[in-house]
């Protein structure tokens, strides 16, 4: 059986590691939050304008602009 030996400061080392790359993950968030968040709109409203239902928005135009009855 073989056994692998782990130096002990090998944690110490790789929590040092994991906590600049989330303390740069952050920062790049927070600076450029204003940025990211125009992003996601625009995508919403790209998705909205090419998949959306269009019958919803006959219907909010209706309560608006009733069409006559041709009766």
């Amino acid at each position: 059986m073989m056994m692998a030996y782990i130096d002990p400061n090998t944690g110490g080392m790789l929590f040092q590691v994991l906590a600049t790359a989330f303390a740069l993950l952050s920062g790049f968030v927070l600076i450029f939050a204003r940025q990211i968040r125009s992003g996601f709109a625009r995508f919403k409203r790209y998705i909205r304008q090419s998949f959306g239902n269009d019958t919803e928005a006959e219907d909010a135009n209706e309560d608006i602009h009733p069409k006559a009855s041709s009766d």
